[in-house]
């Protein structure tokens, strides 16, 4: 059996490895054959083989009779943005988001602005199996145009978020996609910025691309040194942020999305919020609190945009900084994100700090277990038979993706990266001590089913 092409964040791979030009050429050639032409939007992030990508893809693309426009660099939400404003038929992002320098990947959206799902991906890889691809005629091929409507975003941004105070910001863009874009937004919308590594890298110099409190000492320093009010990160496209507060300290990505949700319910009276299997309980109690209700689905901003759009929810968001804002777009925005937390923060007339502390205090823990990429789902398959003797008599065991257990003082989840070889164990409980010891067993519970499964391999 072949490995699959697309995971839940499209493909992503290890650049001129399992990525290659040749790849990138027969997915443009796939999307194209599939769209029967059209307009394609195409925008790329700032690593170092985004450019090959790009005119790999844009070649394929051509080939099979699209029309394309080159976007430039360009974070993931501005591209999904741009689809839907421009009307194309698809737009196509080559990104690894947060990913380490030496991934790529490429991303496809649609009309409405939402990634391909799981269905129209498998299309995709159908074609590219039996090369089953359209070619265009010599003199019915078109010329590339490179064209610049990131202006749409921009004004799309200021008419969302009209601020009152001069805020004072310290951004963090992590030599990524919104190294150029996110310190003009919010110059325009009246802040006083800063910034720390807003120099658009490949290599990442200035921090790793996944924003986290590891990788954000720096710019809590910077925020504690020149008194801002709120640093902001973004990862490596910009579909994700992370949030410092007037004190230099890391914001909990799940404080901060509960607080937020809560925010949005409170503004209606009653609201309807999507999150993941993974996200923080404190979610439901804040929300519940405010008179809303919380749904859950699978890992993943597909999962919970096209849950979004079924429910006519008003916001949705992933404990990692990925929010969707379905009322201007479905694709996380971390610049969005971040402009309308301190329009919320604004409204409430509180610091950050203040906003989040009214979020309950859970002790949450996640951990990494590396597993390749062609073990890892059939470990999870049998990790729910192991589980059940390290935790006898669960409340609840669901499997809507990878397996969750929910126990008398807790719940633990148990599932496989969709981006990266490894398996992710996530633990919630009433204390840390009891926090620990669900972890410990269910961690050395999966770390022996990989060695297991990698030994029978």
């Amino acid at each position: 059996m072949q490995p699959k092409l697309f995971g839940t964040s499209g493909v992503r791979a290890v650049v001129n490895r399992e990525l290659t030009p040749s790849l990138a050429v027969q997915i443009g050639l796939a999307l194209a054959t599939k769209n029967k032409g059209g307009k394609t939007v195409v925008a790329y992030d700032a690593r170092t083989s985004s450019p090959m990508l790009e005119n790999a893809v844009t070649a394929g693309l051509l080939a099979a009779g699209a029309s394309v426009h080159k976007l430039g660099m360009q974070p993931t939400p501005v591209l999904a943005y741009l689809t839907k404003s421009l009307k194309a038929k698809a737009g196509v992002m080559i990104t690894a988001s947060h990913n380490p320098p030496q991934y790529n990947g490429i991303k496809i959206f649609n009309r409405d602005s939402t990634a391909y799902d799981e269905k129209q991906q498998t299309l995709i890889e159908r074609l590219i199996r039996r090369k089953a691809f359209k070619r265009a005629e010599w003199d019915k091929l078109k010329k590339p145009v490179e064209t610049d409507e990131a202006y749409r975003y921009v004004e799309m941004v200021e008419d969302a978020v009209r601020l009152k105070r001069e805020w004072l910001v310290v951004l963090d863009p992590g030599n990524g996609a919104t190294s150029l874009l996110a310190p003009r937004i919010f110059r325009r919308l009246g802040c006083r910025v800063y910034t720390v590594n807003a120099q658009p890298d490949g290599f990442f110099p200035g921090r790793k691309p996944e924003p986290d409190e590891d990788s954000l000492k720096d710019l809590c320093r910077v925020v504690r040194s020149v008194g801002a009010d709120v640093g902001i990160a973004y990862d490596g496209d910009g579909d994700r942020m992370a949030l410092v507060d007037e004190r230099g300290s890391f914001t909990s990505f799940d404080s901060v999305l509960a607080a937020y949700a809560a925010f949005q319910t409170r503004r209606r009276g009653s609201a309807v919020i999507v999150t993941h299997v993974a996200a923080s309980m404190r979610v439901e109690k804040m929300v519940e609190a405010a008179g809303g209700k919380v749904v859950r689905t699978r890992v993943g901003d597909v999962s919970i945009a096209s849950t979004l759009k079924k429910l006519g929810a008003v916001f949705g968001g992933e404990p990692c900084g990925a929010w969707i804002h379905p009322a201007f777009h479905y694709c996380p925005d971390g610049i969005l994100s971040s402009a309308l937390v301190l329009k919320a923060l604004e409204e409430e007339g509180k610091r950050l700090s203040e906003f989040v502390a009214e979020a309950p205090e859970f002790p949450l823990l996640r951990e990494k277990i590396p597993c390749p990429d062609s073990i890892k789902y059939a470990v999870v398959e049998k990790t729910a038979e192991m589980l059940l003797k390290a935790f006898p008599n669960p409340k609840e065991v669901l499997r809507i993706d990878g397996v969750r257990f929910t126990l008398e003082n807790g719940w633990l989840l148990v599932r496989a990266s969709g981006t990266e070889p490894l398996i992710r164990v996530t633990v919630e409980a009433n204390s840390l001590k009891e926090a620990k010891q669900i972890m410990k067993k269910a961690a050395r519970t999966v770390a022996e089913l990989v060695k297991k499964e990698m030994k029978s391999g």
